[in-house]
Order: structure tokens, then C-alpha cells, then sequence
């Protein structure tokens, strides 16, 4: 009987089974031009993106792509979607769910946008309501455009800004309409190597296309994950808002616990979540960071509050403790390293196949975390950092920590926001392996590491915008004090690009790094016999006031004629250690610099420089005569000049110069010039305007 019962009651669940209604598919369906199409890729039915978001999604979902080559979102473009049979085919399909439009990057075009701009937001508006009108309850998305690369033949004469412009109008479209505005531009931005054409992306960009849309339907974003900045042992900033932050999937609740204080808060539609904590007060007392979803828990130990600050440049700034021969390593619990070391050397050597790979996707910094300072890490550690951070520990009394990033070599269009450059200098952009703006010892440096790539991986370190992308994204707006810097060794042959590029690279980090306000102190170059370093390090004096919050360490008493990388780094260290501590945190009696030039003024034979810094003026050496003046008349040649001091000047006179007009201090590639101040601290070599 039991037997019986069995047999009829599975026969009753199946015919139940084959009787139930199959579950509806939820439909997706993708609008769009030649980049929603897949030209370019040499499996679009398998790898573009609506093929990828179709698997991500799987056998729930139906995807179907509607793009077509050559559209245009204007309806008095060159090729307007709404005329298009792909567009009929889209209202014909049926049933759709979720509605993705990717429209625009075709109306850059010079028949369209100059023409019918203000006809765009109407346009997509009504674009919208036809398909809404066919599929009431769907929802649609809009993307902001995937990027157009600098090396478009037309990026400069039009592309770029109408671009940006079209941008603006798919966020009003968005604002006015209601509907879910989606981002393909910002994740693909920084791949543009995955652009091959300047326009569509290969399948590696499609899958960040495809990916952008999946999170954007499912609201997954991979669960709670933080950025690489958090790890044991890190040093959070005191003193400033504190805000926390990271990843989570949508709508997920998310605890934090920061010692004993927690603060709640929940994932957006983006996946993005963060709290702020007010200003928290220095402590060496180890405390612990918890973060927490239903579904996941970091924890992160021995947090110490203190001032944090980024060190970064070239060689000079990558040199280590163990390098130098004015330092030692030591411990230190209260200080704390970030030390980010390339994966790969950029000497002058082949690079392998692997590493051509993982550097085209930017991956050029190895892993690591934050560490207590030790005696083995520390001799590995930047030594200017390492005596950075030890006067301000020793000023302080609080605890430091210090990020590195530096790498050997660079040059400072590699650590420069590309968009900063493709909007105020795309020029160095264009051909940058054959581009004369950029050093030629960079470019063959460069050009021998990437000796095996067959063309398809062509990033380096030394590409303009590279190091901003790999080494400065990443650092997710961790809330830092300020940054030191040391590098121009590779700029030297060109000091006017300099003059652009510099503000450009202080200005790109303050947006990145998230603060406006954010310290940019930077050492001047040394004294080394190449000719080019005298107009240089004078570059970068004035340099000192093309913005605001600037410190300047003068170094030209410290090299060598036959040494670019001098190792004494103590002393770099320290001076730019006693701008911060002066203008960052309020010792306004520590002397910051060496006399600066200021002004002068010229009375018959006599010049008189004026200094700022200027107290207590003096030869360093014990001879009491004063050496590295000169002055020029109107022909402009330089004779040696007899200097007296008179308290916060130099007196200038030259038997061989009866009309002075301009007065130089220290102009050679290697000087030395010997004026001090009653702090010890040498004089910035300079000419005056």
C-alpha cells in the first residue's frame, strides 16, 4: 500500500511539474551604436558586451543587442538611431524588463553636435518615451559615454570638448527624466590601451562594459570589499574628518566600528557606501576598524591616529636607507610604511611577455600593506621619506604614516591625470615614444623595456598619465596631510614644459586625492654637472608660487659632479620636513628655507637682492666670503661679483659691470654657491627676472 501511495503521489508532482507555466526570462535589451554592436572585436556574437552581460546574467535573463554602426542619438544627425531597423526590430521584440541605452559618442562628429546641440536632451527625451510607451514598466538606464582616446585623429579640433559637452547633457537627460543613470566612461577611462582605435573598446573593455550594466541590474557589486589603503597596521589622519568608505552590494546595511565609536550606513544603486567620523585625536594606543554586512565582516588591527603623507618622484625619492650613507634603519612603532615597490625594474633591460601583459592593465605596483617600521623594512624604505618622517615624529610626538610610490626613472607627465593632459596639453599624448616634449633618455629607457611587445601591449610607467592611473586611483582618497615630493631629473631638458606640466600634476592629485587643500612639498634638484640643471632648479623656484601650499627644499649644496642620485638623503629629508612644520602645522618659529629671492634694486654700480628667509645671512664656509654671485649689463654677459651682506640682502657690485641689470646666484650645473642663513639652511640658486 505504502508503495502504492508513493507511486501515485510522485506521478501527481509531475504532472504538476510539466503542467506549471516555465519562468518567465527577464529581457534586456541594449541600444546603441557600433560600440554597443561590438566593431572591433573578432568575436562580437561571443565578446561584445551585451554577449558578456549575457552570460553574466545567465539563463534567467535574455539579452539582445540592438546596436547599430554609425548612430547617432540626434534625429537630425548624420544617422539617426530612430531611423534605424535596428530600432523598429527593438520596439517589435516584445516584452523587455530592463532597458540600456548607450548613445552619443557618434554626435561628436562635426555635422552634428556643432549643429544641433540644443536639440540632444529633447531628443533623447522623446527617445525614452517611445520606448516607454511599448514597455511601460521597464526600466531604463542611460550611459555615459565610453571614452574617446587622445590618439583620434580629431580628439583635439573637437572631439574632446564636445564629448565632455555631450556628457553633460545624458546627466541632464537623466536628472529631468527620472531614469538610472549608468557610468561606462569612468571604470574604462583609465584601459585606454583596450581602445585600440581610440573608440571601440576591445573585449577586455567590453566586460567593463558588460560588468557596469550586470551591477547595475542586480545590484551586485561582489559583496563588502575596501580598498587597498586599509590593512593592519595603518595610521588614520587626526585631526579632519575621517571618512570611511568602500564597496558593498546594493542596499546592503553596513556597520562600522572604529575603536568604540560604530556609525551605520547603507550601499547606494552604485554600491558605494561611507561614514564620516569627526576629527579624531592623535593616539600611539592601538584601536581596531570593523566593518560589517549581513553577509561579511573586516576586521582590521592595530590602527594607530597620527599624520599621514604620501611620498612619491623618482630615483632620488626611491632611493633606500640601505642606499644611502647618512642613515640608519631602526624600529619604530609608531611609525608605519605603505611601501609600494614596482613588479618590475625600469632599467634598461627587456621586459617578458608576462609582465608586458600585467603592466597594459595596470598592474605595476606588487601588493602590499601597511607594516611597523623595522629594522628590515625600514632599510628598504625611501630614505628622504625615512628622514622625513623621523623629524616629525621627533617634532610631534605623534604617530606617522608614510606611503611611497616612487618610481626610478619617471618623468612627471606619467604621474599627471590623463584628463588634465588631453584637456591642457594633449600634444604630449600624441606618439609619446617619438614625442619631443618627453625626454629622449625616457623614451629609449622605455622603448627597450617594451622591445617584445608585439604592439598590442604598449603601457609603461613612463607613459604620460600612467603612474596617475596605477599608483595614484588606487589610493582611493585615503585621507592624507600632504605629499613630498622629489623628481625632475627626467623634465630637465625642457623646463617651460615643466612650467605647464607641474601645476597640472598638483592640481590632478589635490582632485584625485580628494583635497584642495592637500601640502605639495617638493625638493629642488641637486648640484650635478649636466648643463640643463641651472635653468631647471631655477624652474622650480618660481614654481614655488604658482599655487598655494607649496614647500620648496633646496638641495644644490648636496651633490656631487659625477653623481645624479647623491646619497646623502638625510638632509633632503629633514628640510622638507621643516616646511611642513612651519606651514602645515603652525611652528612658525622653525626657519623653512634658505634665503629666497625676493626683489632687488639697482643704484648706479650697486645691486641689492633682497631675501625672504634672509636672518642672519652668511658664507657657510669659514673663509666669511660670500662666492656664486654674478652680474650682466645689457649685453647680457655675466661677470664674477664682490657680495656684502646688509641684514636681509647682498650688496652686488662688479668692477667689470659699471650699468648692472641682472644679477644670477649659484648658475652652474654644480655650484658652489655659499650663502646660508642664521639657520644653516642654503641659499636657492636663481636669476632675476
Amino acid at each position: 500500500m505504502k508503495k502504492i501511495l508513493a507511486s501515485l503521489f510522485l506521478a501527481v508532482a509531475a504532472a504538476l511539474l510539466i503542467a506549471a507555466p516555465a519562468q518567465a526570462k527577464k529581457r534586456v535589451m541594449c541600444i546603441g551604436d557600433s560600440i554597443t554592436y561590438g566593431t572591433g572585436i573578432q568575436d562580437r556574437d561571443s565578446d561584445s558586451y551585451p554577449a558578456q552581460l549575457q552570460r553574466m546574467l545567465g539563463e534567467e535573463y535574455e539579452v539582445a543587442n540592438f546596436g547599430r554602426s554609425g548612430a547617432t542619438l540626434l534625429r537630425h544627425g548624420h544617422k539617426p538611431y530612430i531611423e534605424q531597423e535596428e530600432f523598429s526590430l527593438a520596439l517589435d521584440w516584445g516584452k523587455v524588463d530592463y532597458i540600456v541605452i548607450h548613445l552619443g559618442v557618434n554626435d561628436t562628429d562635426s555635422r552634428d553636435w556643432p549643429n544641433y546641440r540644443d536639440e540632444f536632451v529633447g531628443d533623447y527625451l522623446a527617445l525614452i518615451d517611445t520606448l516607454l510607451l511599448a514597455n511601460p514598466h521597464a526600466k531604463v538606464m542611460i550611459a555615459l559615454l565610453s571614452p574617446i582616446g587622445s590618439n583620434h585623429p580629431r580628439f583635439a579640433s573637437g572631439k574632446k570638448q564636445w564629448h565632455d559637452e555631450i556628457q553633460d547633457a545624458i546627466r541632464k537627460v537623466a536628472e529631468i527624466s527620472g531614469v538610472k543613470l549608468i557610468d561606462f566612461h569612468t571604470p574604462l577611462y583609465p584601459y585606454h590601451s583596450h581602445i585600440p582605435d581610440a573608440l571601440h573598446p576591445d573585449e577586455f573593455g567590453a566586460g567593463i562594459m558588460a560588468k557596469t550594466v550586470y551591477e547595475a541590474i542586480t545590484g551586485d557589486f561582489g559583496g563588502l570589499s575596501m580598498s587597498m589603503m586599509y590593512t593592519d597596521n595603518m595610521v588614520l589622519q587626526q585631526g579632519v574628518p575621517l571618512d570611511i568608505h568602500g564597496k558593498a552590494n546594493a542596499g546592503d546595511k553596513v556597520t562600522v566600528k572604529l575603536g568604540r565609536k560604530k556609525k551605520k550606513a547603507t550601499a547606494d544603486d552604485n554600491g558605494n557606501w561611507s561614514v564620516e567620523y569627526s576629527s579624531l585625536k592623535a593616539s600611539s594606543k592601538p584601536t581596531t576598524l570593523s566593518v560589517s554586512t549581513a553577509d561579511k565582516t573586516l576586521e582590521f588591527k592595530n590602527i594607530l591616529v597620527g599624520e599621514v603623507w604620501l611620498c612619491s618622484g623618482q630615483s632620488n625619492m626611491a632611493m633606500s636607507v640601505a642606499q644611502a650613507i647618512d642613515l640608519e634603519p631602526g624600529e619604530d612603532n609608531d611609525l608605519r610604511f605603505f611601501d609600494m615597490k614596482g613588479e618590475w625594474s625600469t632599467d634598461m633591460i627587456e621586459w617578458p611577455m608576462d609582465a608586458l601583459r600585467a603592466i597594459n592593465d595596470l598592474n605595476y605596483y606588487k601588493e602590499t600593506g601597511w607594516e611597523v617600521c623595522n629594522e628590515d623594512n625600514s632599510a628598504a624604505f625611501s630614505a628622504v621619506a625615512y628622514a622625513f618622517g623621523r623629524m616629525l615624529r621627533e617634532k610631534l610626538g605623534v604617530p606617522v604614516g608614510l606611503i611611497c610610490n616612487a618610481v626610478d626613472g619617471s618623468p612627471a607627465e606619467s604621474w599627471i591625470g590623463r584628463n588634465y593632459l588631453e584637456t591642457m596639453f594633449p600634444a604630449i599624448l600624441v606618439g609619446w615614444l617619438q614625442n619631443d616634449f618627453i625626454q629622449e633618455w625616457v623614451r629609449n629607457r622605455a622603448a627597450k623595456n617594451l622591445t617584445l611587445s608585439d604592439g598590442r601591449y604598449i603601457r609603461h610607467p613612463y607613459e604620460p598619465g600612467y603612474l596617475y592611473e596605477a599608483g595614484i586611483l588606487p589610493l582611493d582618497k585615503y585621507v592624507m596631510k600632504g605629499v613630498i615630493w622629489y623628481q625632475g631629473e627626467s623634465n630637465t631638458h625642457n623646463f617651460s614644459t615643466f612650467e605647464k606640466l607641474f601645476p597640472m600634476l598638483v592640481d590632478s592629485w589635490r582632485e584625485g586625492l580628494g583635497n584642495d587643500k592637500l601640502y605639495f612639498d617638493y625638493a629642488q634638484l641637486s648640484s650635478w654637472n649636466l648643463p640643463s640643471w641651472i635653468w631647471f632648479r631655477d624652474c622650480q623656484r618660481r614654481l614655488l608660487e604658482c599655487r598655494d601650499g607649496l614647500g620648496m627644499a633646496v638641495t644644490s649644496d648636496l651633490g656631487d659632479p659625477d653623481v645624479m642620485d647623491y646619497p646623502l638623503k638625510k638632509p633632503v629629508g629633514e628640510r622638507l620636513a621643516l616646511w611642513a612644520l612651519h606651514d602645515v602645522y603652525g611652528q612658525g618659529k622653525v626657519v623653512p628655507s634658505g634665503p629666497l629671492y625676493k626683489s632687488h634694486k639697482v643704484s648706479g654700480k650697486k645691486f641689492t637682492v633682497n631675501f625672504s628667509y634672509g636672518n642672519g645671512l652668511a658664507a657657510s664656509d669659514s673663509t666669511g666670503v660670500v662666492k656664486g654671485f654674478e652680474l650682466a649689463g645689457k649685453d647680457g654677459l655675466y661677470f664674477p661679483a664682490d657680495a656684502k651682506i646688509k641684514g636681509e640682502s647682498v650688496i652686488l657690485t662688479s668692477n667689470s659691470v659699471s650699468k648692472p641689470v641682472s644679477a644670477r646666484y649659484g648658475w652652474q650645473a654644480f655650484t658652489r654657491a655659499n650663502l646660508v642663513n642664521a639657520a644653516g639652511l642654503p641659499a636657492s640658486t636663481f636669476r632675476t627676472e
